[in-house]
């Protein structure tokens, strides 16, 4: 289930630039797409942008902060970027847009809480492989290229993917 979460707290005509900077873990995705964008707002050439981490102790927090702020100020506006950790991200803010970018990128999104759990926990074979849709999948190891995802693999195409953790 995909909470739509901060668009109302974006103003629109910020949305292009934040569109363009790129998540640095997994580029496809925007920062918006990614949800962690909470809010953004404009005064007098001043914009104040608000964002979660995907979880506490991120290192790509601070990049991605760093790139949102040089963005904005190429685009001539004065910027500042606060931290908000509460409440904690959680994969349901990513966009619907953003799914299914991972999807043509090559990860699976996340499943809902309780069918990750039976994935990660119990090997039930739920997840799609993003190549072929096909549920005859399995876990290889619990983390993927990052902590956030896990590595598998699907048992018809035999093509190795990541699974997008659901985090809540």
């Amino acid at each position: 289930m995909v909470i739509p979460l901060h668009t109302e707290s974006i103003d629109p005509h910020l949305r292009p630039y934040l569109e363009a900077v790129p998540d640095p873990e997994i580029p496809v995705l925007s920062v918006l797409d990614l949800g962690i964008v909470r809010s953004a707002s404009e005064k007098n050439g001043f914009v104040q942008i608000k964002i979660t981490p995907t979880y506490s102790g991120c290192p790509a927090t601070d990049v991605i902060g760093k790139d949102i702020k040089q963005a904005l100020e190429q685009a001539g506006f004065s910027v500042s970027i606060e931290p908000v950790l509460e409440p904690a991200w959680t994969t349901d803010w990513i966009s619907n847009e953003g799914r299914k970018k991972l999807k043509e990128y090559g990860i699976a999104a996340p499943l809902e809480e309780s069918a990750d759990k039976a994935v990660l926990l119990q090997n039930a074979r739920l997840v799609p492989c993003p190549q072929c849709g096909s549920k005859n999948t399995h876990m290889i190891s619990q983390f993927g290229s990052t902590a956030c995802k896990a590595l598998f693999k699907c048992d018809n195409c035999q093509e190795p993917f990541d699974y997008f953790k659901c985090l809540r």
